[in-house]
């Protein structure tokens, strides 16, 4: 379970083709760990870590500090660069050792910021890497099957062996009480978790965010993500926050910005080709933190929302394809949770119930109008269902069920 295999494939495959992959995710999810687990595929490696003193003193001194590691043989090496993008001129200073070492070393770039934000046109980092993400423990890692590809996943999504092992529950469980993030999930302590959620707040706020934005109203930034577990699922208003917190529109929306910069939440966008009357602007959101989250069906929306999405963004960093997770509206507030595209394309519907196993109207309208296939999860249970509408077909499943099954 703590070896995060899912995730070292990836690693694998990216650096086949690319001597410098970055990985980010959110602060705590485990990228320490996971880039000293790749480390041991190395016989020769180095680990850099900007937050510590000495070794922001080497570089700073010597910015080839790297080259006069010691080395058990001659086969090529690994340097390990933790929190590089806290340097002032870390793309450059990468740019510039990329150009002169690729083809003698390996690098892993590791973050808690969205190093991706840079990918930019222009960017001097353009084509020199490749970036995957490592996002908290979820049910589709832990108990992945790994007999399903892409290939079969996107020719028949519900052509999958759904099997019940009690595990499944206990995990998913263990997930809602204790999140995701490795710390307080390996302990399996609720007082764990609490002591946990609450410094890492102050951390993520107080050091990465403040430290690293000079943003002066950290108390409403605060309060802004203690509203936001009430949030989840809705569509986002931002002039409601606004109102609430009573601050500019625009402050809001550069804090949520900042919130997805630095992995406390993510937003998908609603999807509106081929559907009449869709709603075409409105964002929700949704957070990685999900024990924040108390009422019972936000809360398993949203950890539907962190599977899926965990899902899409590996698929896309392994260059399955280029998708994207939405959810559909229209005006007359008919509504699916969730669904898959890619290359613009929809390729799956997911809506979740609680409890109810008969097939939502909306969720049954919808699949009509795409004609494409369902999934309505709930969130107990050891069996499925499939039914049939028209020509289609729409599966009725516990949501620790079917995620293992994803590719």
């Amino acid at each position: 379970m703590k070896q995060r295999l899912y995730y070292q494939n990836i690693w694998k495959e990216l650096s086949t083709n690319k001597s410098m992959v970055f990985l980010a995710g959110p602060r705590q999810s485990g990228k320490t760990t996971l880039s000293r687990i790749i480390s041991k595929r190395f016989s020769n490696r180095l680990y850099f870590n900007w937050d510590i003193y000495e070794d922001r003193t080497l570089l700073l001194n010597n910015p080839l500090f790297f080259e006069q590691m010691d080395r058990v043989d001659q086969s090529k090496p690994l340097v390990i660069f933790d929190e590089i993008q806290k340097y002032k001129d870390w793309k450059n200073y990468l740019k510039g050792i990329y150009d002169q070492f690729n083809d003698r070393y390996n690098f892993l770039i590791s973050g808690s910021g969205r190093l991706d934000i840079y990918q930019k046109g222009g960017d001097s980092l353009a084509g020199r890497y490749f970036l995957f993400h490592l996002w908290p423990f979820t049910i589709g890692e832990l108990c992945h099957q790994g007999n399903y590809s892409i290939e079969e996943f996107l020719k028949n999504p519900l052509q999958i062996n759904i099997s019940y092992e009690k595990q499944y529950e206990e995990i998913w469980k263990q997930i809602s009480e204790q999140s995701g993030f490795p710390e307080p999930f390996l302990s399996s302590q609720k007082t764990t978790y609490r002591r946990w959620s609450r410094i890492y707040s102050q951390q993520l706020i107080h050091e990465d965010i403040r430290n690293l934005t000079q943003i002066k109203a950290i108390a409403d930034l605060e309060n802004l993500y203690l509203l936001i577990p009430d949030r989840v699922s809705s569509p986002l208003s931002v002039p409601s926050l606004s109102q609430d917190l009573h601050v500019t529109y625009n402050s809001i929306n550069q804090w949520l910005e900042l919130f997805e910069r630095f992995f406390i939440s993510f937003t998908i966008r609603p999807w509106s080709k081929n559907i009449s009357r869709a709603v075409h602007k409105e964002r929700k959101l949704y957070i990685w933190d999900v024990p924040r989250i108390k009422n019972p069906g936000l809360k398993f929306e949203n950890m539907v929302a962190i599977e899926l999405y965990r899902a899409v963004t590996s698929w896309n960093d392994i260059g399955y394809g280029n998708f994207a997770l939405h959810y559909i509206k229209n005006k007359e507030k008919q509504e699916v949770d969730f669904l898959i595209a890619n290359d613009n394309e929809p390729v799956l519907l997911i809506e979740t119930k609680l409890s109810d196993t008969k097939p939502s109207t909306a969720l049954i309208k919808f699949q009509n109008q795409l004609n494409i296939p369902a999934v309505q999860l709930i969130s107990s249970g050891n069996s499925f269902k499939l039914f049939s509408n028209n020509q289609l077909s729409i599966l009725v499943a516990p949501a620790c069920l079917f995620f293992p099954n994803l590719p």
